[in-house]
């Protein structure tokens, strides 16, 4: 049952928007982790306008590429004036950062703070370098 006032079209809200590409580089050694913390994140509630907070965590194996660290900053810094429910931010970036550096595997977690008293921890994985689920239509 969707709760009064919410539509497909919030559910949807910025999933398609165009956001700033993400570079990467060749990368010259095998099995390892990096994982990017960015602890600033904001971005908005499509249903209410009101802004959200939170830290974003990504973590992944490259194979061939790395993602290049101003790139993301720039991409992540998009989503300030975006209007887009927390789940969607965390699925959208995994799959952005997966189709541009095809990394063997890759975990993004959201982080974001309290509203109404209660916080909000959502984490989407991906494996073998393939975005881990589509938006249901």
């Amino acid at each position: 049952m969707t709760p009064a006032g919410y539509t497909d079209r919030h559910a949807r809200a910025g999933l398609a928007v165009r956001l700033p590409g993400l570079a990467t580089w060749p990368n010259q050694f095998s099995g390892y982790e990096i994982r990017l913390d960015f602890p600033e994140f904001t971005s908005v509630c499509p249903k209410t306008n009101l802004p959200d907070f939170g830290t974003i965590v990504i973590r992944y194996r490259p194979v061939r590429r790395c993602l290049e660290m101003k790139s993301l900053k720039l991409y992540l810094g998009a989503y300030r004036n975006l209007g887009i429910f927390n789940e969607n931010v965390v699925n959208r970036i995994l799959r952005d950062v997966v189709r541009a550096a095809r990394p063997r595997w890759c975990e993004v977690r959201g982080d974001f703070t309290s509203r109404g008293g209660m916080t909000n921890h959502v984490v989407a994985v991906s494996r073998r370098g393939r975005p881990s689920g589509r938006p249901i239509p």
